[in-house]
């Protein structure tokens, strides 16, 4: 698993920031991507992918425990779709 603080280290050796400088690079992506989200906006990054909001309707669905049906209620996703790029280089 790679996390934020592992991306910073590999932008700042790469780009020759420190490591608080990288963390605040991968920060301010994230914040972008997630005000663009959150205006209902969809973000494309070429070669990577885009990331989209999906509505998911109200939809009646079973307590697993009872066996009850119970309605679910309508929502809102953050959906991934990768790019052809990423997809063929996961293929390879």
């Amino acid at each position: 698993m790679t996390t934020t603080n592992e991306i910073a280290d590999k932008i700042a050796t790469e780009h020759g920031l420190t490591k608080v400088q990288g963390k605040a690079v991968v920060e301010a992506v994230i914040a972008a991507i997630t005000d663009a989200t959150m205006a209902g906006n969809e973000t494309s990054l070429p070669g990577f992918g885009k990331f989209k909001i999906k509505d998911t309707p109200e939809r009646e669905g079973r307590n697993p425990a009872t066996g009850e049906a119970m309605k679910i209620a309508a929502s809102k996703k953050l959906a991934f779709t990768p790019a052809k790029a990423l997809k063929d280089a996961l293929n390879k």
